[in-house]
């Protein structure tokens, strides 16, 4: 069992950038499969950004590809999602999720998530 603390949200204007960070408790966090999800005003919940724990793969939404970037730091328990270029569009709230699976990312079954952390970006 992992439990999962989000932080970095807040409020850019659009072109700016944030950087979420996603802490985890457990020792065995480098064998999880970690991914970020969002979550818009009146929309369903949408896959962002994984990175698998076998070998680091990544996958991204198509809406993200080339603005946003996920890593993780297995020493510091830690995942993390650079967002730059932001848009208005972006607005969510950005949950992390844990999967001890590793493929296909975006279609996995996630256990463990975190409360959430609020990204607003304003025109």
């Amino acid at each position: 069992q992992v439990q999962l603390v989000e932080s970095g949200g807040g409020l850019v204007q659009a072109g700016g950038s944030l950087r979420l960070s996603c802490a985890a408790s457990g020792r065995t966090f480098s064998r999880y499969s970690m991914a970020w999800f969002r979550q818009a005003p009146g929309k369903e919940r949408e896959f962002v950004a994984g990175v698998s724990w076998s070998d680091g793969s990544t996958d991204y939404a198509d809406s993200v590809k080339g603005r946003f970037t996920i890593s993780r730091d297995n020493a510091k328990n830690t995942v993390y999602l650079q967002m730059n270029s932001l848009k208005t569009e972006d607005t969510a709230v950005y949950y992390c999720a844990a999967s001890p699976g590793w493929s296909p990312l975006r279609s996995l079954e996630y256990r463990n998530w975190g409360q959430g952390t609020q990204v607003t970006v304003s025109s």
